[in-house]
């Protein structure tokens, strides 16, 4: 069996080592706060943990602010912007940048830029070094602007605009996204107000001129620098391909106006023939009638057995010259 002695070693052993590991990150993290300058008391420490802010992020910001001479954030400054949410070193690193390219920007702004989910640092390095911004933008799926010229050519535009990050602007303005949807549309109203195709392929740069003359900066958080036309292509003809398919849908239109005057021809004609026949019905039902009558005149005494021969003679005689009208006109067989 195991001592008693020996696990009590053991156990304290393990508490010893449970409080010198604590101590020495500690005491690590002060003597390179002390080496470099920056005062702080080792309760200062164990108080940012318990607050749950990283002591080790909060001693380098503030080794780097010490090196970089700036005055305007203090230990208190950090741990709030840490527990807001902020990146610390992020802020810290953006100053110091700034400072060094002579850009104007102090603790406060820089931490409003970061809490509002912009990278402060990239911002910085963007009004350093400008950005170029490829419009459209090829990672949404489209690599062409298309615009159509007044004289129906259709023309395929790649853009590039250059960029400078504006560090006032940057908190509530406009992303790139902004940039490149104004660059879009000024370049298909300037490519629409052309009065012909050739006359933006001479002049590429009329579209640059024309798109910064609008003005498209305000309210982002940029500042357009150039607007370069990077390649332009003659697509389809547009106004060719609108005036068939006009052409065609008018084609149709008088195809189904002819059909609708044809069906009403043929009910005209249909109803021309029920009449005739009705005609006929009341002509036929008109014959009927004389033999009713003149039997009814042989019963009054209007009429008598002469009569009736005379006119039996008068419709022999008027069906005799009826025929022989008929005949009078020879058929011709011969087909001359």
């Amino acid at each position: 069996m195991t001592d008693p002695q020996t696990i009590f070693l053991i156990i304290g052993i393990i508490i010893l080592l449970a409080l010198i590991f604590p101590v020495l990150y500690y005491l690590s993290i002060l003597i390179r706060a002390w080496a470099s300058g920056v005062s702080l008391f080792p309760w200062t420490l164990v108080f940012m943990r318990m607050r749950r802010v990283p002591p080790a992020a909060i001693v380098d910001a503030l080794i780097r602010i010490k090196k970089a001479g700036l005055s305007d954030m203090t230990t208190d400054d950090l741990e709030t912007h840490h527990l807001a949410g902020g990146k610390v070193l992020d802020v810290v690193n953006a100053l110091i940048a700034a400072g060094k390219a002579n850009i104007v920007l102090d603790a406060p702004r820089a931490m409003s830029i970061d809490l509002a989910g912009r990278d402060v640092l990239q911002a910085v390095r963007t009004s350093v070094n400008p950005k170029v911004i490829d419009c459209p933008d090829p990672t949404k799926g489209r690599q062409t602007i298309d615009a159509v010229a007044r004289d129906g050519i259709q023309l395929k535009v790649k853009a590039r605009v250059t960029v400078r990050a504006n560090l006032e602007r940057l908190v509530g303005g406009a992303t790139e996204e902004t940039i490149i949807a104004r660059v879009g549309e000024g370049i298909v109203t300037t490519i629409g107000s052309a009065p012909t195709h050739k006359h933006v392929l001479e002049n590429p740069d009329s579209i640059s001129e024309a798109v910064l003359a609008k003005g498209l900066e305000s309210g982002t958080a940029f500042e357009i620098l150039s607007i370069d036309i990077a390649d332009v292509d003659v697509g389809d003809n547009i106004g060719a391909r609108l005036m068939a398919d006009q052409a065609e849908a008018d084609k149709r239109v008088a195809q189904a106006k002819a059909e609708e005057r044809r069906a009403a021809a043929v009910a005209v004609e249909q109803e021309m023939t029920a009449r005739v026949q009705e005609m006929r019905a009341r002509v036929v039902e008109a014959e009927a009638q004389v033999p009713l009558a003149m039997s009814q005149a042989f019963r009054d005494g209007h009429m008598g057995i002469l009569d009736y021969h005379r006119i039996e003679n008068l419709q022999a005689d008027t069906e005799m010259r009826k025929s022989i009208g008929d005949d009078s006109v020879p058929e011709d067989k011969s087909g001359v």
